[in-house]
């Protein structure tokens, strides 16, 4: 902290202003370091235009406006980027690809940055629905430090329109003090859920895992189009439905306060479970299912474009995006993330599970997005 009188020569400076800029300090240590917070608590008021956040983050505005999932952010870090820049993060949770998709056509979203999953993205942009990104206002984004099956999809046609979030399963998570043996299948989840769990089980509220799971069941494809099969899978899910407490992805309240005892979980939120209540296992289907990677990405016409890029680059450097994997628990695909992690985390079973787990997983298909069978079946089994 700069205590003295000492001018600061200007090459500290925008040493210091760089580093600010990219998010590695925080606005106090700038202000102080540099001498400015003397100067703007008495320019502040006479001055608005000196407001710290505001003018060193290149005016981006007061607010950004994410859409995103249940349980997938560190918070503290958004409250880090509004003292940082000035503008405040309003978060959207959805619980399906299909509903952003559905927002983003409908026009008027609202949305500055949203967090596609890899075989969406295709589809938005030929839609035209999401713009290319500018790398010059992402820094922070290193491509070689990716691993590329969860980095590839967001390049379409040889431009780059989504950056790496996380990466990660779909599996089924359970109360073990309330089941007989563990759960190795998706056999055994909906068998057991037309048995001893009846009216305990949660399915998501989005087709592709609650589809692709139903298909699984049957051994076939977690992204099969194919209307026999899905015919097979919609029974199952019919009959099902009796039996379930819910259909939601907002599953952690009933799991958590004892209401529901089995449910279909994505990693992250699997092993966040875990860690408060141990008694809550996680698992792979041995028949398969999903493997999937998020995105960042800025649909047309966001109407806060620049914070837009301030919040997709403070998030993916690698010391705030550590933070963001502590707290949510989801795995990075960011070799520069993973090195400040700790060892414990990356050798976790239920967010790194064994090569022969993940070889059985699928990654989803873009076709199943669009698909109106798929569509129509989701529609009865949730209205039947």
């Amino acid at each position: 902290m700069k205590n003295d009188e000492t001018p600061i020569t200007r090459q500290k400076f925008m040493e210091e202003l760089r580093r600010y800029q990219k998010g590695s300090v925080t606005r106090r240590h700038f202000l102080g370091v540099t001498g400015l917070g003397t100067a703007m608590a008495v320019l502040g008021g006479a001055m608005p235009m000196l407001h710290p956040g505001r003018a060193l983050a290149g005016d981006i505005g007061d607010r950004v406006i994410l859409a995103t999932w249940p349980n997938y952010h560190d918070p503290e870090n958004f409250e880090i980027f509004r003292e940082q820049t000035g503008a405040a993060v309003q978060v959207n949770v959805f619980g399906s690809n299909e509903e952003m998709l559905a927002k983003l056509q409908a026009g008027g979203s609202g949305w500055d940055v949203f967090v596609p999953t890899n075989y969406t993205i295709t589809t938005y942009v030929e839609a035209d629905l999401i713009e290319p990104l500018d790398l010059s206002k992402l820094p922070n984004y290193d491509a070689s430090a990716f691993e590329a099956r969860f980095a590839d999809a967001g390049t379409v046609g040889g431009k780059l329109y989504a950056v790496p979030k996380n990466w990660g399963t779909t599996g089924m998570s359970w109360d073990s003090s309330k089941a007989k043996a563990p759960f190795t299948s998706w056999k055994e989840f909906f068998d057991v859920t037309m048995g001893d769990f009846s009216g305990r089980t949660i399915v998501h509220d989005y087709q592709l895992t609650t589809i692709g799971n139903a298909l699984k069941y049957f051994g076939y494809s977690f992204n099969s189009i194919d209307p026999k099969e899905l015919a097979d899978a919609e029974k199952l899910l019919i009959e099902v439905k009796p039996h379930l407490f819910a259909i939601t992805s907002d599953y952690q309240p009933p799991m958590r306060n004892g209401d529901a005892w089995l449910t279909m979980c994505w990693t992250g939120e699997g092993k966040q479970m875990n860690r408060d209540m141990p008694e809550i296992q996680f698992a792979l289907g041995k028949e398969g299912g999903e493997i999937w990677s998020d995105y960042y990405a800025v649909p047309k016409n966001a109407p806060h474009r620049e914070a837009a890029y301030a919040l997709i680059n403070f998030l993916i450097d690698p010391q705030v995006n550590a933070r963001e994997a502590l707290a949510h628990g989801f795995p990075v695909a960011d070799a520069r993330v993973n090195a400040l992690l700790p060892e414990e985390l990356l050798n976790d079973p239920i967010l790194h599970p064994a090569a022969d787990l993940l070889d059985a997983l699928e990654f989803g298909a873009a076709a199943t997005l669009t698909d109106p069978n798929r569509a129509e079946l989701m529609a009865r089994f949730k209205s039947a």
